[in-house]
């Protein structure tokens, strides 16, 4: 019954901002890395976002950085992504991840635990 679940996306117009949370069910991740990544149709799995187990150290890819801003609420057990000035091309599924170890890593198969997605759809 461990899982983790996403809410918070919708439809934006282009350089509007969205405010995703991701909470878990089952345990407490607190002593996790949390990550976020999404997916859009007939692309590949891209790394978004990552965070440490107190919040202290973070990782962009490129395509996200300086728009996009991960956090994390241990005492409310909540992490959240932070999308601003959203472009089409950000339309996808964006997926919430655990992964045990306090390193924080790109690679999805690193991650051990999944949410079910939501979607972000961003118009033109």
């Amino acid at each position: 019954q461990v899982q983790l679940v996403e809410s918070g996306g919708g439809l934006v117009q282009a350089g509007g901002s969205l405010r995703l949370s991701c909470v878990p069910s089952g345990r407490t991740f607190s002593n996790y890395v949390m990550g976020w990544f999404r997916q859009a149709p007939g692309k590949e799995r891209e790394f978004v976002a990552a965070i440490s187990w107190s919040g202290g150290r973070t990782l962009y890819p490129n395509s996200v950085k300086g728009r996009f801003t991960i956090s994390r609420d241990n005492a409310k057990n909540t992490v959240y992504l932070q999308m601003n000035s959203l472009k089409p091309e950000d339309t996808a599924v964006y997926y919430c991840a655990a992964r045990r170890y306090n390193t924080v890593v790109i690679t999805a198969s690193a991650y051990e635990y999944w949410g079910q997605g939501t979607q972000v759809t961003v118009s033109s």
